[in-house]
């Protein structure tokens, strides 16, 4: 048994040369009992394949440690391919693990039976590992021997299983959140500009929703992103269900990237993606790195729950769970229970695809499988709306509508549409082996079925989008919202945290609605001195507890995303955001503060402002809302033409101030009715406004400084 020490220690190459001269030279020689077989130089011996049997000849199958396994069949046929009867065929074992030399092998030598087979009942050894046999007939043939390899498993295989599936399930969504990261901070700003630019074109908005879920790689957290932007007020429930077609799309192509069986250069991916993320110095190399590097740990993570399921391919009662799953209704309720459970439908065809390559899962028993998952996506959608409005609960329905749908219209036709995807998917190569076919043939085969359907149903519904709005829109009928509280947050959104980009874009949008307040209370202090009407004071007031209360909300928010950890140029938005908010609570300081005292003392005063006096108050009143108004517009867009243009506008505006004062002490000296008495007030107010006017240009003059398009006065 020597020899078999010496095959342990080769290569596949010289295994194969050492089998073909040990049959034909050493073992006729070892074994003088063979010496009254004939030679059959016109038959040939093959692994024997039986439809609907998988496994039949007994290679590759799995077994418990010291137990008997299937038994082994070899087949004998003669030069037509026809059984033959009779024929002794010897089996030996030519290899085994250390340990496991108390295997058994009942019969060595078995004449064929009727069908041309011989067959031998083998005991795996008390140790875990590879068993090799070999079987033959007395030939000078080389084709006359086969090779077996069966696989015992340890008697704690299943711990093992449990951790290999978990570890590599968890590592698989480590890789996808790493790559979703990367290509985040790779791609947010494009994606911020696309949603802050969004049309009503179904077309563009469909390929909007397959963009953000390729980069994301969740449609998953696409829809929960929907649900979040309408329950905020950044999108229309409307403008969302392209969206939803468009990311049904886009989560396809990471079952595509699985289906081309990366695995073995996994680790090749993630040191290179580390390598660039650790060692660059160019912000968008290093985040690139950080996406290569996801996409190697997601497929390292696949690497090891396919070596963690290989020994359940023999193990009968997975096999005939996984039978049962080729009813439609079982299959359907699996893949959607498992896939709202580790919420990826991603990571659940991948884990179908690993099926298909280890042989345990046929094409139609994979598409309910396929259609289940496509609901479960729409479960966690419906679970992040159940604290949201009722708009953003409409996206939730119409994702769950939109699934729904399309498995109702495929579950009628499993069969054709497994027929379809086997004709437009690639074959195996000529004269490979079962196993190797479906190695091949599976993944390809599965990733293409949930391509199809997945674009067919999108651009089914896609011409009658308005359609499914209308029927979410009469399901969920528009009720009168009651009156909200006096202060709330309309667009910080806590869910938003770990994608900063998107965070920040939230607490713009709630810095703007803190804008609005503000040029509200500059806009209607004015009339309080003109009109002497005090029921406006107590809404300034009012709006002056908003502010606060919104400037609070904002800085806390803002403090959560940097402590989440920014790119240099996010750091930089947050501090400019932060700064908008520091002038715009110092403008509602100067409206609730010392215009406030002034109007109260005015309004119990018998004074008023003569006509021109009043005129002059009234526009440059006008010219400074006007310049918040461009101020709020400069922080929106970010637009260096306004800004500038606000800078002259406010020299402009000074120099106007400067020439009203002169006009105004012009009057004085003329004794006009009115103006002395009420010259005090008069050019305490026009001294507020100038300093409002300054505040406001402050916004726009922190921008110019950071982009260095004009120096600073």
């Amino acid at each position: 048994m020597h020899y078999f020490y010496v095959l342990q220690n080769l290569n596949r190459v010289k295994r194969v040369l050492f089998l073909i001269l040990f049959s034909v030279i050493v073992l006729p020689a070892a074994m003088p009992s063979d010496q009254n077989v004939p030679y059959t130089q016109s038959y040939f011996l093959e692994k024997p394949y039986l439809p609907g049997f998988r496994g039949y000849s007994g290679d590759r199958q799995h077994g418990k440690s010291g137990d008997y396994t299937d038994p082994v069949r070899a087949m004998v046929v003669d030069q037509d391919g026809n059984p033959v009867v009779g024929i002794p065929v010897i089996f030996e074992v030519v290899g085994y693990p250390a340990g496991g030399g108390d295997y058994r092998i009942d019969n060595r030598m078995v004449p064929t039976d009727n069908g041309g087979i011989a067959e031998v009942n083998f005991r795996l050894g008390s140790s875990g590992g590879e068993y090799q046999l070999i079987a033959r007939i007395r030939s000078a043939d080389e084709e006359n021997v086969q090779l077996y390899t069966l696989f015992a498993r340890e008697p704690d295989w299943l711990v093992f299983l449990f951790v290999g599936l978990v570890g590599g399930l968890a590592l698989f969504l480590l890789g996808m959140e790493v790559m979703s990261r990367g290509m985040l901070r790779s791609a947010g700003d494009k994606m911020r500009t696309i949603l802050s630019n969004l049309t009503n074109n179904r077309l563009s908005a469909m390929g909007l929703g397959a963009f953000v879920t390729m980069v994301i790689q969740s449609s998953s957290a696409t829809n929960v992103m929907l649900v979040s932007f309408v329950n905020a007020g950044l999108m229309k429930f409307r403008q969302t269900i392209g969206i939803i077609l468009g990311a049904a799309v886009g989560t396809t192509v990471t079952a595509q990237l699985i289906a081309f069986k990366l695995t073995d250069y996994a680790l090749v991916f993630v040191a290179l993606g580390f390598a660039l993320h650790s060692f660059s110095n160019r912000e968008k190399v290093s985040n690139i790195g950080e996406a290569v590097m996801g996409f190697g740990i997601l497929f390292f993570g696949m690497h090891i729950m396919s070596d963690a399921m290989f020994p359940l391919r023999s193990f009968d009662p997975f096999i005939q769970l996984l039978l049962r799953l080729e009813n439609p209704l079982l299959g359907i309720l699996v893949g959607t229970l498992f896939t709202a459970l580790i919420q990826s439908s991603s990571a659940f065809v991948g884990i179908m695809i690993i099926l298909g390559t280890q042989g345990l899962i046929s094409l139609e028993a994979s598409i309910p499988l396929l259609f289940g998952s496509n609901i479960g996506t729409a479960v966690t959608a419906m679970i992040a709306s159940v604290k949201a409005d009722r708009e953003a609960r409409k996206v939730a329905l119409a994702v769950t509508l939109f699934k729904v749908f399309g498995v109702l219209l495929f579950i009628w036709w499993i069969k054709p549409f497994a027929l379809v995807i086997e004709t437009i998917s690639p074959g195996a190569p000529a004269g490979a082996d079962e196993m190797a076919v479906l190695a091949e043939v599976m993944p390809r085969q599965i990733a293409n079925a949930h391509t199809v359907y997945n674009v067919f149903v999108a651009l089914l519904i896609l011409p009658f989008t308005i359609s499914l709005a209308r029927f979410v829109e009469w399901i969920m009928p528009r009720k009168k919202k009651a009156e909200l509280p006096a202060f709330n947050v309309n667009y910080l959104d806590e869910s938003m945290l770990k994608t900063p980009v998107m965070a920040l874009s939230l607490a713009k949008k709630e810095t703007l609605r803190m804008g609005e307040v503000v040029h509200e209370m500059v806009t209607s202090i004015l009339p309080v001195f003109i009109y002497k009407n005090s029921a406006v004071m107590k809404i300034i007031g009012q709006r002056e507890e908003k502010v606060d209360f919104l400037r609070d909300q904002i800085n806390a928010y803002l403090l959560k995303i940097n402590r989440a950890g920014t790119m240099e140029e996010r750091a930089n938005e947050s501090f400019q955001i932060l700064y908008t908010v520091k002038e715009l609570e110092l403008i509602a300081d100067v409206v609730s503060g010392p215009m406030h005292r002034k109007a109260d003392f005015w309004i119990a005063s018998s004074y008023d402002f003569s006509p021109e006096g009043k005129a002059e108050l009234e526009e440059y009143h006008q010219k400074t809302c006007r310049q918040i108004r461009r101020a709020l517009e400069v922080f929106s867009e970010l637009d260096m033409e306004k800004a500038a243009e606000m800078k002259k506008k406010y020299k402009e505006y000074r120099t106007i101030s400067f020439e009203m004062a002169r006009q105004h002490y012009e009057r004085m000296q003329q004794e006009a009715e009115g103006t002395l008495m009420s010259s005090k007030t008069h050019l305490e107010l026009m001294a507020m406004l100038r300093n409002i006017n300054s505040h406001a240009t402050n916004i726009a003059r922190i921008l110019l400084q950071w982009h260095d398009h004009t120096p600073e006065d």
